[in-house]
Parts: structure tokens; C-alpha cells; sequence
């Protein structure tokens, strides 16, 4: 390829999480291809990168068997249009970012058109279905890892593998300090902080919600004085937050655009389980992990999955050191006990936090996106300069 080629990416995210790491890429590309031309499926993180967004992905960002059964026809629509951009535009390099069985499908379409395929982040298979990685390894030419331990399971299979770092890594990094961010949110310092982390997704907001809110509400019964802070994910649109907010007899502050201040503020946290765990992890905030789905959705995962853990910082430090509230389980009750028992029981917190700092320091250094960054380049023969 020559070098004054400019050089065109096709980006496919399909969640809130991906948007972000699609986009910390393309602009660490820019840095070293300054006219580098990104296009494809995404969000609001990749547009303001400079990605040119063919289809918003904001409509398709669900989880769960039921979930994607009741949006299969605006998926499907979304898969034949990126389809169709593969073969017209026929980009140097596809670049999936998790949204697995979306991309999946994707992918095997463009390496039969002889397009060069990038996959980031891996399936979990170490948690169900191990026998994926060969069928990952049939329709990708590289697989981006982001913990460690997961470049064993393609190596076993001879699946072109590259540990990259975790994105979470780089990007967990409060604007201002502790301090500042109590003052500019309006906190008494003297009382506790407890944060909401509902969720990214819509059918997140609606089962967890609900569920975080009458918790607080017992939580404000025990101990009068508990503060609560949510940090509103950039996919939830404030008509929505809003619908169970004005329900709530508590008073929650909400912030946008700083979700890591807001955790830092924060002495227990109330979490979806998915990548919000590890940047809470990485702050060192101890927290509990809670996750509703559809009854069919969970039944099938029961017998799926065979991981003892769903909570990713439990899943590094292989151990359940945080509490995970898991459908049934997963009640006002038993959140709003939780987090008493974290603000109130010193030595239990303290263990907690001591086990947060381990999935920190197991998490590394970070620099996921310049290496994703270098690791594209290297793949279409143009190298960083430090590579």
C-alpha cells in the first residue's frame, strides 16, 4: 500500500462502552495518520472523534435473548446496511468493537470479500462456549485482548492473539479532585456518599432503577443524612431518567459528563454489573454488584455460563470479594443492606478496598488505545514510530 494512500477504517460498535473505545482509537490513529478517513456503525463518542457515523447505534444497545428478540428487525437492518458499506466502500481495515454476535456476522462477511478484519475485545470465553474462539478464528485476521489471561485460549487454537491493555485503564481519570468535586456537587462532607450506576443501556434503566431507588429509600430511613449521586451514562436520555427520578420521594443528584468525579465523591456505590465494575474498581471505590434480566434470558444463561462470578473484578482476582445480587437476589433489601454494611462496618470495607487495589495493579499500565492504534497501523504495513 503506499504510503500517501490515505487510509479508511470501518468502525462497527454497537454499545455505549464500544462507542468510547472506537473512538479513544481512531483518535490516537489520527495522531500518526493525520488523514486518516473512519466511518461505520456507532455513537456520539465516535462522532465527535471525527468518525463519520453511518448508523446510530443508540437504538440497538440491548442485552439479553428477550432483548434482542424484540429489536431483531432494527438489528438486522443495521447488519444489512453494514453489509452493504463493506462491500461498496471496501475500507482498508474493519475494526469490530465487542457486540458480539452483531460483529461476528459482520466480520465473517467482510473477510469473504477479502477485507482485513480487527476484533476488539474477546467474547468471554473463558466464562461459556470456549469452542468460539475457533469460530472467531475463522472470520477475523487479529483478536485484541483486554485482560491477560484471555491470549491463552487463542493461542491454544492458533488464533492470531495481542494483548492490548484495558481501555478502562486510560480513560478512568477524574477532572478534579476529590474536594473540588464535593463542593462543585454540593456535598456535606461530614455525611456519606452513596452512588447510582444503573446502567448504560435502556432496558437497564428500566429493571435496575427502580430497584437502586427504593433502596435508597430504605437507605435514608436507617441512616438519615446518606447522600446519593447518579452520573447519567451519555445513551440515557434525560425523559427516561427522569420517568423513575420524579417517582422517587429522594432526593438523587444527578451529573453528566464527569462519571468518574462522581464515583471518586462516592464512600459505596451501587452498580449494574459490566465495565462500570472495573472503573469503579479502579477508583478504589467499594461498591455492590446487581443485575436484573428476562426470565427466559437468565434461565438460558444459567445453564450457559460457567463462570461462579458475573462481576469482572471478582472474575480478575478470582475470587467473590464483592457482593453480587443476581436477579432474585437483586431486591432493595439486600442492596440497601449491602451498602449499610459498607458504610458501617470499617473492616469490611477496608477488605473490599484492599481488594480493589489488587484489580489494579492486575489491570496494568493501560495505553489500550495507542496500542490498538499501532496494532491497526502494523496490520496494514504503516508503523508507529515506536513500534
Amino acid at each position: 500500500m503506499p504510503q500517501d494512500t490515505p487510509l479508511s477504517i470501518m468502525f462497527s460498535a454497537g454499545e455505549s462502552s464500544g462507542d468510547q473505545h472506537a473512538a479513544n482509537m481512531f483518535l490516537e490513529l489520527k495522531k500518526h495518520q493525520p488523514d486518516i478517513v473512519g466511518f461505520g456503525m456507532g455513537g456520539a463518542k465516535m462522532a465527535q472523534a471525527g468518525i463519520d457515523i453511518r448508523y446510530d447505534s443508540s437504538g440497538i444497545a440491548v442485552i439479553g435473548v428477550v432483548e434482542v428478540l424484540k429489536h431483531y428487525g432494527e438489528i438486522r437492518r443495521a447488519l444489512k446496511l453494514m453489509q452493504q458499506l463493506v462491500s461498496t466502500e471496501r475500507p482498508d481495515l474493519l475494526v469490530c468493537v465487542d457486540y458480539k454476535e452483531f460483529n461476528l456476522k459482520l466480520a465473517r462477511y467482510a473477510k469473504q470479500l477479502g477485507v482485513k478484519v480487527l476484533f476488539y475485545v474477546s467474547p468471554q470465553v473463558w466464562a461459556w462456549r470456549p469452542g468460539r474462539v475457533k469460530i472467531y478464528g475463522r472470520a477475523i485476521d487479529m483478536m485484541a485482548v483486554i485482560f491477560p489471561f484471555e491470549t491463552a485460549y487463542y493461542d491454544a487454537e492458533q488464533v492470531p492473539v495481542r494483548y492490548v491493555g484495558h481501555p478502562s485503564v486510560d480513560k478512568v481519570h477524574p477532572l478534579h479532585s476529590k474536594a473540588e468535586d464535593r463542593a462543585q456537587f454540593g456535598l456535606d462532607e461530614n455525611k456519606p456518599v452513596v452512588g447510582l450506576l444503573p446502567g448504560s443501556r435502556a432496558n437497564e434503566i428500566k429493571r435496575m432503577l427502580p430497584v437502586m431507588l427504593a433502596a435508597a429509600e430504605k437507605l435514608q430511613t436507617d441512616m438519615p443524612g446518606v447522600q446519593f449521586l447518579l452520573p447519567q451514562a451519555d445513551s440515557i436520555s434525560d425523559e427516561l431518567l427522569n420517568t423513575y427520578l420524579h417517582q422517587s420521594p429522594v432526593k438523587i443528584i444527578v451529573i453528566k459528563n464527569q462519571p468518574y468525579d462522581v464515583i471518586q465523591c462516592c464512600d459505596a456505590v451501587m452498580t449494574t454489573s459490566g465495565t462500570a465494575t472495573l472503573e469503579i474498581a479502579l477508583l478504589t471505590v467499594p461498591m455492590v454488584i446487581s443485575y436484573k434480566l428476562a426470565a427466559l434470558t437468565y434461565c438460558l444463561g444459567r445453564l450457559l455460563v460457567h463462570t461462579p462470578f458475573i462481576g469482572l473484578p471478582n472474575i480478575v482476582l478470582g475470587k467473590g470479594f464483592i457482593k453480587e445480587l443476581i436477579q432474585h437476589e437483586a431486591t432493595a433489601e439486600n442492596l440497601a443492606a449491602e451498602v449499610k454494611r459498607i458504610l458501617t462496618d470499617k473492616p469490611y470495607a477496608d477488605e473490599m478496598h484492599a481488594g480493589l487495589i489488587q484489580v489494579q495493579k492486575r489491570l496494568g499500565q493501560g495505553g489500550g488505545s495507542k496500542n490498538m492504534a499501532a496494532l491497526a497501523l502494523e496490520m496494514l504495513g504503516r508503523h508507529t514510530p515506536s513500534s
